[in-house]
């Protein structure tokens, strides 16, 4: 019986290899960058002294901070270990520097009209980034891949997990 081991170098949420490089604009590198500085600095050594305190006061068996805490510093200890992975592997593309580019890049705020007459828009962002409420999309999903490469009135197909949908952009910029 073989053990899927796609879990150990891969992220689950993405599919991403984990050492693999990943693209981020400048934002997202600093927002990872903060995130992990705070979990190192604040976050951490607050449990650690909870645990701490915990542990000097006697049976661990049934002591909650001491349980709670020892489960939420792994949990500190696992986003460490990924964010460190994250930003050591990041490429960062800063998208100010692509004045003048006329097709869909990383980085790029595409407008497009939907085959039902709606129209959006969405600037393509690294994994990590991806927020959909800010309308910024992954690089890796099925209509950042679909976006890629087309430029201003270009049609496009595309096939997502909700069905097959028509696009047609409408304006790029960077």
């Amino acid at each position: 019986m073989k053990k899927n081991l796609a879990n150990k170098y891969t992220t689950k949420d993405t599919g991403v290899p984990i050492n693999s490089k990943t693209y981020m604009t400048p934002a997202g590198y600093s927002s990872l960058r903060i995130e992990l500085d705070d979990l190192v600095q604040k976050d951490r050594p607050k449990v650690v002294e909870t645990v701490s305190w915990a542990a000097s006061n006697g049976d661990r068996s049934e002591n909650g901070d001491y349980i709670y805490g020892k489960k939420r510093l792994r949990e500190i200890d696992k986003r460490i270990r990924y964010i460190s992975k994250r930003l050591e592997n990041a490429q960062i593309v800063n998208s100010n520097l692509q004045k003048g580019q006329k097709k869909v890049f990383f980085g790029a705020t595409v407008t497009y009209k939907q085959q039902d007459g709606i129209t959006k828009t969405v600037t393509i962002v690294g994994i990590d980034e991806a927020d959909a409420v800010n309308n910024k999309i992954s690089y890796i999903s099925p209509v950042a891949k679909a976006l890629i490469k087309s430029e201003e009135g270009d049609i496009i197909e595309i096939n997502t997990p909700q069905g097959h949908f028509t696009l047609k952009i409408i304006k790029v910029k960077y």
